[in-house]
């Protein structure tokens, strides 16, 4: 089997810049700072503000809004009783802030769903988001996306995301593991970022699988399993959403809640949820539960069986139902660490059985993909199928990301034969 690799290259841009909070090393130094600008004269502080907005204001949407936001999270440190002139406010806001370059060190581990907005395409074109694993300063990784459409001649057209990168405008937090996010719909999807916002997300949002899911009444949603991580200890979380403006999180439970790389298949299979998981670093396995949020068993799937895979496998997204059956794709991870991925076919009603699975792999890094932040590894977080073609975008070196095409016939008759 051959991949057909694509020009699209998807690199990871410095210039895209998120406003965050900034919190000086400790309170003596936070009280002087505000002092300091207490202290100002109103035209000190106006000319100060007015050279800050000049140089940060056309890089941040609602700039002036978030430093009001920083001063009234902050303004315990000041020590007066006078009332606090707007500019000086914003100014005070503007010392309790920072940039942070969200895709500084990466841009990778991709996945890709059909977009609910399929208006004003070409005829026979279907538009798709792109979901994207954005990682900067200290690894912290956050999810990005990007829209593009593919068209019949299987051709790739990407959007060009404009250079703002947007927070949430509002967060709810409903429980200790779960919370609520919404955007402003003015915004493009492109600029909007799912940054850490909780304290089991702290250190970072990795490798979100996101899958177009249709219920028993044919009511469709997005879900995404993505792994967090606060520094010491990871957990599985799943995201839902229906427009990409709203989004809930809420961590699983269960006793398989362990290790990552959960993926949801698209429908339940005999009234349960399915999921394919990894909880011992080795191989594969596939979960069954009532309750999309919690999972206390697991079956195992596959072991790794050739050289290319014998330190472990993995998923590489939510399995593909096709007429013979669910397409998952898969990585494995050979000598020298080197990540390769290929693809197994498992029973459309039984998926514990295992059909068929690739004896090569589907691609492995090539000269020109092997370099990066991390040598010798491609990798994806799942595909789409299009006119008889898997849709495969894929990252190269832990760095950039690309598409490839796979014709599905062939594929299809390799993994039964």
């Amino acid at each position: 089997m051959n991949i057909q690799r694509t020009n699209i290259v998807i690199f990871p841009d410095y210039k895209r810049v998120l406003i965050r909070p900034f919190t000086p090393v400790n309170k003596s130094q936070s009280i002087r700072i505000a002092q300091q600008i207490i202290d100002l004269s109103e035209q000190q502080a106006e000319d100060e503000l007015n050279q800050i907005l000049g140089d940060f204001e056309d890089r941040h949407r609602n700039l002036k809004d978030f430093y009001l936001k920083r001063f009234e999270q902050n303004s315990n440190y000041l020590n007066t009783d006078k009332d606090i002139s707007p500019t000086k406010k914003h100014l005070f806001g503007a010392y309790f802030s920072m940039e942070y370059s969200v895709e500084s060190a990466a841009l990778f581990n991709p996945s890709v769903v059909w977009h609910p907005d399929q208006s004003n395409l070409p005829k026979g074109a279907r538009r798709f988001i792109m979901s994207l694993r954005a990682t900067g300063e200290g690894h912290v990784s956050s999810i990005e996306f990007r829209t593009g459409y593919v068209d019949n001649n299987l051709q790739i057209h990407m959007d060009q995301p404009n250079r703002f990168v947007t927070r949430p405008t509002s967060f709810s937090s409903l429980n200790e593991a779960e919370y609520k996010i919404q955007y402003d719909e003015s915004t493009d999807l492109a600029e909007r970022i799912i940054f850490p916002a909780y304290p089991a997300e702290q250190n970072g949002i990795e490798d979100a699988r996101f899958v177009l899911f249709t219920d028993e009444k044919g009511v469709q949603k997005y879900y995404a399993t993505y792994t967090a991580y606060d520094g010491r200890s990871i957990s599985s979380q799943l995201l839902e959403t229906s427009d990409f403006m709203t989004f809930n999180v809420r961590q699983l439970t269960g006793a398989e809640i362990q290790n990552k790389g959960m993926a949801l298949f698209p429908r339940k299979i005999n009234g349960l949820y399915v999921m394919l998981s990894r909880q011992d670093n080795e191989n594969n396995y596939i979960m069954f539960s009532n309750d999309l949020y919690n999972w206390d068993s697991k079956h195992l799937l596959l072991k790794p069986e050739y050289s290319w895979e014998f330190i472990q496998i993995g998923n590489c997204g939510s399995p593909i139902e096709t007429n013979e059956g669910w397409l998952v794709l898969t990585h494995g991870v050979g000598a020298m660490r080197k990540y390769s991925f290929s693809a197994l076919l498992l029973d459309k009603d039984n998926p514990e059985k295992v059909i068929g699975t690739l004896k090569e792999p589907l691609v492995s890094p090539s000269n020109e993909e092997r370099d990066g932040y991390v040598p010798n590894v491609v990798y994806s977080c799942g595909g789409i199928e299009y006119n008889s073609h898997l849709i495969l975008p894929y990252a190269m070196a832990d760095f950039a990301s690309t598409f490839g095409l796979v014709n599905m016939d062939k594929l299809l008759n390799e993994l039964i034969s």
